[in-house]
């Protein structure tokens, strides 16, 4: 009780630990210290990720597994490369690509299979065809038509300024001429 006479209430969590530290003979410090040092434990394990080794006949498939491995993008993922993915795809097609490079095939050879077993999303960069036509030129033709349209614009521009306003008056059309001048020569 209280000093108002009123029952004190002893938060759950409190009392929940009051119990534990009561049955355990442990001070609380102690049962807090455990409690996150198993965190901590439970925590390392999640960190922990598989390394994928492979073993090569030659320093040549190790470069070109390396090569095709960055070349190509991993399905599942967006814009990650199957060296740097870590879905079961990915490795699923790095083990798939260490085959074909051990049996000896080319690049093109990879590729082409994981092409026409994955699509054309698993190359960083897609060929050029009809396909991809908008892909490769488009950005340029849209840039070739943003500078068409500010020179066009800016001609209209310059093309009102230079013509007198029909408004003003003979005196006021040169005063203005007048102005326009120095501020010109100021520049």
């Amino acid at each position: 009780m209280n000093s108002y006479g009123r029952i004190r209430r002893v938060p759950v969590r409190t009392a929940f630990i009051q119990r534990i530290v009561a049955h355990t003979n442990l001070k609380p410090w102690s049962l807090v210290r455990i409690v996150l040092l198993s965190m901590a434990m439970g925590c390392s394990f999640i960190s922990v990720a598989a390394i994928d080794t492979y073993n090569f006949a030659n320093e040549e498939n190790r470069k070109q597994f390396k090569t095709l491995t960055d070349e190509l993008r991993c399905p599942k993922c967006q814009n990650q490369n199957l060296a740097d993915s870590n879905s079961p795809i990915a490795a699923d097609m790095r083990r798939e690509i260490h085959r074909m490079v051990e049996e000896g095939q080319s690049n093109q050879q990879v590729v082409d299979f994981m092409v026409a077993r994955y699509g054309d999303f698993v190359r960083y960069r897609p060929k050029r065809d009809s396909s991809t036509a908008l892909l490769w030129y488009g950005p340029i033709v849209l840039l070739v038509v943003g500078a068409l349209v500010v020179l066009v614009i800016s001609r209209r521009r310059s093309a009102e300024v230079s013509k007198p306003n029909p408004n003003l008056a003979d005196s006021d059309q040169e005063r203005l001429k007048r102005l326009l001048g120095e501020d010109e020569n100021k520049d």
